[in-house]
């Protein structure tokens, strides 16, 4: 069964599409009137001090980090936040690791459930065609192909277990479902398709966002909104060139400052190449220093990264 008739026949029997909830849907340029919370901030605070020895007896010594014993443990520091919306990023896991759990079956299993009763919806960074769309969606599905040839053939699948999962918690979830405009602008994007691919992703989840919180203020419920996808889309401050492919910026002046990115990090799944490296907390850890608890990195206020503990080794 292909991904789009497995997602159609999970959307059509369990899940709310966007319609229902009075949302904009993704081809729409309707902007939701904006959740009644604090004024806008225009700019994330700056980088945090180092926690002090009061703060957490078991501190990493680098880069404001702390070590729990479970990710639920490191969870309560996002809560402690108030937000209004969490928007989990992670590194996709790649062919080859298919004995070590991800970070999305990790974060259905153990952190999502912490929700339960907190959040109202989850939007899925999980691309849905519309078969109406005819020939452009496969001319969009070969454009995808350099940046999913080594990623699990199970991680889609994965993402429609954490839909159902959440469907179950009472956490509505929601799919991206681009309009076949959409895919024209891919199309003609040429060898720029993925990038414009990337910029529509972190557009319409930006969109799904704001309308789900204009709801909740309409109805007088402050629930949050989860945001689950890659590690890129969520960014508070994106890396120079990355602008467009994150709704963190407009999420965080959106509601007031209540914005919260966390990204997923399986320690096995971390590499030594130019992608890794860039990253601020690479060179502060030491996966060999606590390799059975979680550590929580603090990357500035309302941005942290969550490395799970290395998997037991079996027997």
């Amino acid at each position: 069964m292909t991904l789009s008739r497995l997602i159609g026949t999970l959307v059509a029997s369990t899940w709310i599409g966007t319609s229902a909830l009075g949302c904009t849907t993704p081809g729409s340029s309707a902007t939701a009137p904006p959740p009644r919370v604090a004024p806008p901030v225009t700019a994330p605070p700056s980088a945090p001090p180092p926690p002090s020895a009061e703060e957490s007896p078991r501190t990493c010594g680098a880069f404001h980090c702390r070590l729990f014993d479970t990710p639920a443990e490191a969870f309560t520091t996002v809560f402690a936040r108030n937000p209004l919306v969490v928007a989990v990023g992670e590194s996709h896991a790649k062919k080859g690791t298919e004995g070590i759990a991800s970070a999305t079956s990790r974060f259905t299993n153990e952190l999502l459930p912490l929700f339960e009763g907190k959040a109202s919806d989850l939007v899925l960074e999980l691309w849905i065609a519309d078969a109406s769309c005819g020939e452009k969606v496969q001319q969009v599905e070969a454009e995808q192909k350099p940046v999913t040839t080594h990623q699990r053939e199970s991680n889609q699948n994965e993402f429609v277990t954490l839909g159902n999962r959440a469907n179950e918690l009472g956490i509505r979830p929601h799919v991206l479902r681009p309009s076949c405009e959409e895919y024209d602008k891919i199309v003609a994007a040429g060898p720029d398709g993925v990038q414009q691919m990337l910029t529509m992703i972190a557009e319409m989840t930006d969109r799904m966002l704001k309308a789900i919180l204009a709801r909740n203020a309409r109805e007088g419920a402050e629930r949050i909104a989860i945001a689950y996808g890659g590690a890129m889309h969520n960014d508070l401050k994106p890396r120079a060139g990355n602008e467009p492919f994150s709704f963190g910026p407009q999420q965080y002046a959106y509601t007031g400052g209540r914005y919260v990115e966390i990204d997923l990090i399986v320690p096995e799944f971390i590499g030594d190449s130019e992608v890794w490296r860039a990253l601020p907390w690479y060179e502060h850890f030491d996966a060999d220093a606590h390799p059975d608890q979680v550590t929580l990195y603090e990357i500035q206020p309302n941005s942290y990264v969550l490395i799970f503990a290395r998997t037991p080794a079996s027997d």
